[in-house]
């Protein structure tokens, strides 16, 4: 600025810039871009999601896997096991009922609990 208006025998000691437009193209394609940069950062985050979601689902059926198999260890090392989880499993629906406004009769069988017919002694094979 300060050689154009040296042209015009013009000496510039500072100058302050109030106003700055730019033309409806440029400020468009600026808002393009930003645009787009924003839709491949969505785009990337869920793709990342669906990685984690990808690695948490495997996780997850590993451990049901190793949970199944301890499972299945315990029962053959001990048939006690399988009375021990019908007794949790008691606990957990008269829990549940007792928190309930409603009544409600049951009987040893509907609580999965048949203790005379149960065989509580220990047979270790």
């Amino acid at each position: 600025m300060t050689e154009r208006a040296a042209y015009f025998n013009i000496q510039l000691d500072d100058v302050s810039i109030t106003s700055l437009t730019f033309g409806k193209e440029f400020t468009a394609a600026i808002e393009a871009k930003q645009v787009a940069a924003q839709e491949a950062e969505r785009a990337k985050f869920i793709v990342e999601k669906a990685e984690q979601d990808k690695k948490s689902a495997v996780i997850r059926a590993q451990g049901e896997a190793k949970s199944a198999q301890l499972i299945g260890q315990a029962i053959a090392k001990n048939p006690a096991f399988i009375t021990l989880r019908k007794i949790e499993a008691s606990r957990e629906i008269a829990q549940t009922i007792a928190n309930s406004a409603n009544k409600v009769f049951l009987n040893s069988k509907d609580l999965l609990l048949n203790l005379q017919e149960m065989d509580l002694e220990s047979h270790p094979k």
